[in-house]
């Protein structure tokens, strides 16, 4: 059996959202969400949450499968690249791992499920090195419909549109939703998260929800109300 070691960063400085990894979603702090879901994982073997905030970490030490890993102030910056806070965690442990799962904290509508399809998928194809959690690209948004605007004049920015509006008209696209990331050993030792040979799992759009901002706290936990919350 592989191990797996999933990594829960929640770092203590969001500017856009002060205090986002320990603010209460529904009564509970948002970090719970994602320990809740890496715990309940049937692929995941060890469990870490890589913060330095001390409440944080205090919330963590109260899960007894979960490893509470401080990390250094230099490592928890804005411009602090992921690979550096995994290594760091990396290096807490006297054995290795075969994967490393990085399940983000603001992501709190992300299922097990989620998790472990996600590092199925790279298990399965193991000439791949990375796998990620992707939605599809909402039409809105699409290449093709984006425009410059020069004296009130709406121009292409990608390239023309030729009159395709509807969403079934322009090719399917993709983008990774931030929430579920899977990088092989391999991959890691080349200092990558995401290898030049990453796979796609499809989450739906209402799980796909990433916090950054109020408005997003606010409109996942609304979500949660209405969908996933048990006995709602």
């Amino acid at each position: 059996m592989a191990k797996i070691l999933g990594i829960i960063p929640a770092r203590a400085g969001s500017k856009r959202l002060p205090g986002k990894n320990t603010r209460l979603f529904d009564g509970k702090p948002l970090i719970t969400y994602s320990i809740a879901s890496a715990l309940n994982s049937t692929l995941i073997t060890d469990i870490a949450v890589s913060s330095d905030s001390e409440k944080v970490l205090e919330i963590a030490s109260n899960y007894q499968r979960v490893k509470a890993i401080k990390r250094p102030v230099e490592l928890a910056g804005d411009l602090s690249p992921a690979i550096d806070y995994v290594k760091h965690a990396l290096e807490q442990y006297e054995h290795t791992f075969d994967y490393v799962v990085i399940i983000q904290a603001s992501s709190p509508l992300t299922q097990s499920n989620d998790i472990d399809q996600t590092i199925q998928l790279l298990l399965n194809h193991p000439e791949a090195d990375s796998s990620v959690s992707v939605m599809h690209l909402d039409h809105a948004i699409h290449p093709v419909k984006l425009k410059t605007m020069k004296d009130n004049v709406l121009l292409p920015y990608w390239e023309e549109e030729n009159g395709r509006m509807a969403a079934h008209e322009l090719p399917e696209l993709f983008v990774r939703n931030c929430a579920v990331y899977v990088s092989s050993k391999k991959s890691l030792e080349l200092g990558k998260i995401i290898g030049d040979h990453c796979l796609g799992y499809l989450m739906p759009r209402e799980r796909s929800v990433d916090i950054n901002e109020l408005i997003d706290f606010e409109f996942a936990e609304l979500l949660y109300k209405k969908y996933y919350k048990v006995g709602s």
